[in-house]
């Protein structure tokens, strides 16, 4: 065999092999033991954000935490036994996805990204941005916002092309309001963060049943991450917010993925990484559950 081919199947075994996760401390993540859950191979962390002070923040960026890395990320996956991500580019940066690019190249073939783009975007951008490994735009409209809701309908017609993903971080109520506007997009439609169902409404706000609208016509997907970001019960592993996790993975396992949200940018106090995957145990106790929500919908979703 010609070293460089023995160097490419030494690569291809590495990407394919399950990640023993290792007890360790992780810059902005609390605790250092490993997860009681075992992640299966190929398990994907499919909502997390560098941040790297080599880009500049946009001039209207409201959060700028400090540099968090992809030195940093890696070992968080170490301590959680994931080896997929998904990079995507937070509000500090408005529509230059650079610190994104930049990180996939850094990452290789195990991860993806979810980039920010403004209407005018062109297809030769998206085709680069595509090259560069995003499978998706976001748009966020709770922190920092500085897109539109009107913009979602026309870009997400012109991603529809590279049959990318259209991904939405917004106010419940928002979401109850651009409910037509969501089920009738091009491309499929991510939720961040639980869709911010709020507390203690829970699965009786109108937005819950939204969300089981569209994941119920197969054009939803909705991220259980950012249990922080809805929960109001105080519990250490965020029981309201659980209860609603729980519900949107006995409705529509194939349908739901997991994120870190690491480093957890809104959250002053940042939480154990390694409890908050535990979670997952509880709302998916069965394996092939698991299965659907670590590697094969995000397998789906993003192209690996």
């Amino acid at each position: 065999m010609k070293r460089r081919d023995f160097l490419a199947a030494g690569a291809a075994v590495l990407l394919t092999s399950p990640m023993r996760a290792q007890a360790q401390q992780v810059p902005f993540s609390a605790g250092t033991q490993a997860p009681r859950l075992k992640v299966p191979p190929l398990a994907c962390d499919c909502h997390m954000h560098i941040y790297d002070s080599r880009f500049p923040a946009a001039a209207n960026a409201t959060i700028k935490p400090p540099d968090a890395t992809v030195a940093d990320y890696r070992k968080l996956q170490a301590r959680l036994g994931t080896t997929r991500n998904v990079v995507v580019t937070p509000s500090t940066y408005g529509t230059d996805n650079r610190v994104t690019l930049a990180a996939i190249e850094q990452l290789g073939p195990t991860a993806r990204g979810v980039g920010v783009v403004g209407p005018d975007v062109t297809m030769a951008e998206l085709k680069k941005l595509h090259d560069g490994g995003v499978r998706g735009i976001r748009f966020n409209l709770a922190v920092g916002a500085f897109l539109k809701p009107e913009m979602i309908a026309p870009l997400s017609r012109k991603v529809a092309e590279l049959n990318w993903h259209v991904q939405v971080n917004m106010a419940p109520d928002l979401l109850v309001s651009l409910s037509d506007t969501l089920a009738d997009l091009p491309t499929p439609i991510v939720l961040d963060h639980l869709a911010r169902i709020p507390q203690p409404a829970g699965v009786a706000h109108p937005a819950f049943a939204v969300v089981r609208r569209l994941l119920d016509k197969g054009h939803g997907w909705v991220k259980l991450s950012g249990l922080y970001i809805s929960s109001a019960d105080g519990s250490p592993d965020f029981a309201d917010a659980g209860t609603v996790a729980a519900a949107f993975v006995q409705a529509a396992p194939e349908r739901v993925l997991w994120g870190s949200d690491w480093p957890h940018p809104t959250k002053a106090e940042k939480p154990d990484d390694a409890a908050l995957l535990d979670l997952v145990g509880r709302w998916a106790p069965q394996e092939p559950m698991r299965q659907r929500i670590f590697v094969d919908n995000p397998a789906k979703l993003f192209g690996f």
